[in-house]
């Protein structure tokens, strides 16, 4: 592909992952082998695809805060230790392959996927009581591993995210912009350690970036106007293709 031609490209998959991910977390499994089909090397190709992301996580992340779908009172707890988290990471995965924890997110994933259809009305409307000490701190510990996590290896996050979330009380719209916030974080700490290392193909991830905010945008306001039924059904499709790409490459 020529220049103009790949940068079209990447536009248009990124708006499609920044629609999806916004909604239901898994933008990830359109964004990286749209990148991927350009030739990149995948060490650049991940690099750029979370440069790409964060202005996305970012945009989704903003448009539900201002409609008051994220719980500030827990999740200012939770930020920075997603952000120290995904640096740990991506330091760690320099040093040690990641690829051994795909049985185990396989797995997860499936859980996470029946308990979602068996509980037929879970995360239709919120529980959620407030937030408590223990609350604070067993968030701070997830959003500490699942950072990591999101440094290490990624494929998830943002099921795993929102399973936690939802998990807190709180329906799936409202899990949907917790879990945009803290992807955002660990999204960030992962771009600027690549950056660091000169990894980022900025002249595509930019306009991908670009394309990606404007599909996250669209996805946001999709989700908070059709609500938790609507993104029910996404979240669980997007866990399934999830867990179908790493059996893919458990076997390939």
């Amino acid at each position: 592909m020529d220049e103009i031609t790949t940068i079209v490209f990447l536009v248009l998959g990124g708006f499609m992952a920044g629609f999806i991910d916004a909604i239901a977390g898994g933008g990830g499994i359109v964004s990286l082998p749209v990148l991927l089909l350009t030739g990149m090397n995948p060490v650049a190709a991940l690099a750029t695809n979370k440069m790409a992301a964060v202005m996305g996580s970012f945009t989704s992340a903003t448009t539900f805060i201002r409609n008051k779908k994220v719980t500030l009172d827990l999740i200012k707890y939770l930020f920075p230790l997603s952000i120290i988290g995904s640096f740990a990471g991506v330091m760690v995965v320099r040093q040690i392959p990641a690829d051994f924890l795909r049985p185990l997110v396989v797995v997860l994933l499936f859980l996470i996927t029946l308990y979602t259809i068996l509980r037929k009305n879970w995360g239709q409307s919120a529980s959620y009581e407030g937030t408590t000490k223990k609350m604070i701190l067993m968030g701070m510990g997830l959003a500490f591993v699942v950072g990591f996590y999101d440094g290490f290896f990624g494929p998830g996050t943002g099921s795993f995210l929102m399973f936690a979330f939802l998990c807190m009380g709180l329906d799936f719209v409202g899990a949907a912009g917790n879990a945009r916030v803290l992807n955002f974080a660990s999204n960030l700490a992962a771009v600027i350690t690549f950056a660091y290392l000169g990894q980022i193909y900025f002249h595509y991830a930019i306009p991908m970036g670009l394309a990606i905010a404007a599909g996250a945008y669209c996805g946001a306001r999709t989700a908070l106007t059709r609500g938790a039924a609507y993104v029910k059904p996404l979240f669980v499709c997007m866990t399934v293709v999830l867990i179908g790409k790493q059996v893919w490459d458990l076997f390939k």
